[in-house]
Order: C-alpha cells, then sequence, then structure tokens
C-alpha cells in the first residue's frame, strides 16, 4: 500500500443502489431509410451534375447512425452521377496530423468499405477570401477546395465550452471542421465568449464563396440515438440550424439529482464530447465565459475510451484520476488540440493515485462539510450514458423526489478486482 492509499484508507465506499433516468425518446429506427428519404424530399438532387466531384465531411464523434448517414449520401450523390469521397473535418484532432484524422475515422467506422467511396485526409488548407466584418481569412480543406462540390454532415446539439445561435452543427463543421488546424486555431485565438459569432461570420462566408450545396443535420434525444435527419439547402442553414439547436436543447438530458458530493465517471473521451465529459450535464467548464452551478465538489474519472486515442482533453476538468489513466495519455495527440483551441485548462493534470479504489476514497475525502460516514456519490459510465446510474444509498431519499429517477436495484457493494479496478457498469 503506498502513502497516498494509506492515508485514504479509512474513507468507506458507500453501497451504491441501481437507477433509471427516463427521459422523452423520439427515435428513428433506420438511419440509412431516413437519410434517403430526406434527401428525396428536399429538392438537393438537381445540385449534383455528371462527373462532378464531391466532397463529404466526417467528423471525430461518436455519432448514432453516422455511417448509414454517410453511406446513403454517398450513394445519392453516385446516383446522380457524381463521384464523391470522404474528408476528415475535424479540426485539429487527432494529433493535427491527416493519418491521426484518418485514424479517427477508421476507429468510428468510417472507412471506404463501410461507406462505399474513398477517404481523402490532407491537413493542408487554402484561403479562400477574408470575412467583410473584422478581416478575419476564412481556410477550407485543400481536398474540399478542389472538389466541384461539398457536403456538410453533422450532430447540432450544445456545445460543452460555448452558448449562442450556433453551437455545435452543420457550420462548425464548416469552419472548425474544413479549416482544420489554421481555421480551428484562428477562431479559438478570438476567444470562447465570441465563438458562436466568430463561427457564424466564417461560415457565412463559405457558405455565399465556397462550394456547400447542403447541409444534413443530425439531432439526437437523451440516449444518444438519432431523433431527426434535416436535410438543409446551403443557403438556408444559417436560418434552420439554429431552430435545430433549440429542438436539440429540448431534448438534452441531465442527472435529475442537482447538488450531490462526488460523481464518478467511468470512462472520458473526445469521441464522448470535445472536453472527454458533457460540461452541461456535470456543470464544469474550462473556462469562465459561461456561467455554472457546480452540481459536484469531487470529479473522479477512472480511464480514457479506446476510441479518444490517448486524447486526454478536458482532464483539466477532473480531480482525481488513478495511474492507469494518466499511462493512456498521448500528450503529442492531446496538446496540438490544446495548442490549437488556446483552453490550456483542459490539460491541467488532476490527482493521480494507486488505483480506481484508492481514487474513489480519496474523492471522498477530498469534499468538505459532509458526513463521511454517508457520502453521496453517482456513479456514470459516461456522459452521454446517463439512462442508467448508480446513487449510493445515501441518495435514495433525494432521489425519490424525482418522478424521472426509478429505483430499480437495491444496495450493493462496490467490486473491485485484487489491483484496485472497479467491476465496471457493463459488468453489472
Amino acid at each position: 500500500m503506498s502513502r497516498l492509499a494509506e492515508l485514504v484508507s479509512g474513507i468507506k465506499i458507500p453501497r451504491m443502489i441501481e437507477a433509471r433516468q427516463v427521459f422523452k425518446r423520439p427515435r428513428i429506427e433506420d438511419g440509412g431509410e431516413e437519410t434517403r428519404k430526406a434527401l428525396e424530399q428536399s429538392g438537393v438532387g438537381d445540385r449534383i451534375c455528371q462527373g462532378d466531384s464531391v466532397a463529404i465531411t466526417a467528423g471525430s464523434r461518436g455519432i448514432d447512425n453516422i455511417v448509414p448517414v454517410i453511406r446513403e449520401t454517398v450513394k445519392f450523390v453516385k446516383d446522380r452521377g457524381g463521384e464523391p469521397f470522404i474528408i476528415p473535418a475535424m479540426g485539429s484532432h487527432g494529433g493535427a496530423t491527416a493519418e491521426g484524422q484518418k485514424e479517427i475515422l477508421d476507429s468510428l467506422g468510417i472507412t471506404e468499405e463501410a461507406c462505399g467511396c474513398p477517404v481523402k485526409a490532407t491537413m493542408e488548407t487554402v484561403c479562400i477570401g477574408y470575412t467583410e466584418e473584422g478581416h478575419l481569412p476564412v481556410y477550407v480543406d485543400d481536398y474540399a477546395f478542389h472538389a466541384d462540390k461539398t457536403i456538410l454532415i453533422n450532430r447540432v446539439k450544445p456545445h460543452p465550452s460555448f452558448n449562442g445561435e450556433i453551437e455545435s452543427g452543420i457550420l462548425k463543421m464548416a469552419v472548425i471542421g474544413l479549416g482544420k488546424q489554421k481555421g480551428a486555431a484562428l477562431c479559438h485565438s478570438l476567444g470562447m465568449v465570441h465563438m458562436s459569432e466568430n463561427i457564424k461570420k466564417i461560415g457565412s462566408y463559405i457558405l455565399n464563396h465556397g462550394n456547400v450545396i447542403f447541409g444534413i443535420g443530425l439531432v439526437e434525444n437523451a440516449y444518444d440515438e438519432t431523433a431527426g435527419i434535416h436535410v438543409i439547402k446551403a443557403e438556408n442553414i444559417l436560418k434552420e440550424e439554429p431552430v435545430l439547436l433549440k429542438e436539440a436543447y429540448s431534448n438534452f438530458p441531465k442527472i435529475a439529482i442537482p447538488k450531490y458530493d462526488v460523481l464518478l465517471v467511468e470512462e472520458t473521451g473526445k469521441n464522448i464530447s470535445g472536453a472527454g465529459m458533457d460540461t452541461m450535464i456535470i456543470s464544469r467548464y474550462t473556462h469562465d465565459g459561461i456561467e455554472k452551478d457546480p452540481h459536484q465538489q469531487i470529479i473522479c474519472g477512472l480511464r480514457l475510451t479506446e476510441e479518444t486515442h490517448g486524447n486526454a482533453c478536458g482532464m483539466g476538468l477532473l480531480d482525481v484520476i488513478p495511474e492507469k489513466y494518466k499511462e493512456q495519455i498521448d500528450f503529442m495527440n492531446t496538446y496540438p488540440n490544446l495548442i490549437t483551441s488556446r483552453i490550456y485548462n483542459s490539460a491541467k493534470m488532476p490527482m493521480v493515485v494507486d488505483n480506481d479504489k484508492v481514487a474513489i476514497q480519496t474523492s471522498i475525502h477530498g469534499c468538505m462539510g459532509i458526513d463521511y460516514n454517508k457520502p453521496k456519490m453517482i456513479w456514470i459510465k459516461n456522459t452521454l450514458d446517463i439512462g442508467r446510474i448508480f446513487i449510493s444509498e445515501f441518495l435514495l431519499e433525494e432521489a425519490l423526489k424525482y418522478p424521472e429517477i426509478q429505483i430499480v436495484g437495491q444496495p450493493f457493494e462496490m467490486e473491485f478486482r485484487e489491483n484496485g479496478d472497479l467491476v465496471r457498469i457493463d459488468e453489472r
């Protein structure tokens, strides 16, 4: 036992109770069929001519139905005589290298075999002009620039680091995604509090002067399932995307219990959220530009997802991690993203302790003004998956106040392996 483990060895880990959070669940059963229908009904088919080369964007997030959506878009283009190809559109992710971005798409199943067309990756960009207001340079992926047409595909959702009429979505894919490291760095350098307005400025220029013909916006429900697939003509994106963002906000999940001591998060990663965890769920942010109402005192994270490829952006939001989390971090895959965004707080190292068990004990110990014999803890797999949660038995009385929470189990002791690793939620 290490000295650190000794210092917190007296902390008793509470028994946990399984619960379900029930949210409204509008859901599309067949993403491919819905995409095909939306494309056919949108009136965008005549924008593709025989022999047109068409770039189709793909981002770095794990998005429900993204492969069927891209595959049907590829087929739609081919049926009209176009020659589609996919480009990674993800700013500086993947270590700001073409190879790294291609690897991310591979890990998400976005491959030539799965989607039916080549994947072309580059970090080279072309400056296509300057905005009238602010005279900002506008960068576009080299492959997209030289294509005849471009189609933007992205999920429309609240952004973890800024608020505004436009947040994560189709326009951000144009500005940050197509802009690669240069475009992302420029937009972030102007400050997160101005991000939404600058995405609109730069995005408007791309829509007016570039070769974008339409966008596809996906809206998800609280269970991260596809609730809507919307095909929007380029000239209507600025007007229609804010409507989709409002829909996304109305579907957004939350942990119903507003105040507790410790949040235990099994996994974090870029495929889950840009900050590793959805900041709206944890009510912690990597900068001071957003109002916050902290839900918990301490957040403990146990590991990085495989899909994040060692990118630990957002670890600065955590307070305690085990040694194995630190060993997973690829700093050369993390820091380029942060140098681009200039949000260095996101890279601050949490306290590192022996293993999962010690990390949980250290987290409870770090809370102030609580009854250490009755810690109030919530345990989740990740911030994408909060339909199934575990609460400490000392939160039961509070949980029963919320109709969206259903208690489905009896109190049990958390199980740990010999090396101190927690038996995961998926193993229960």
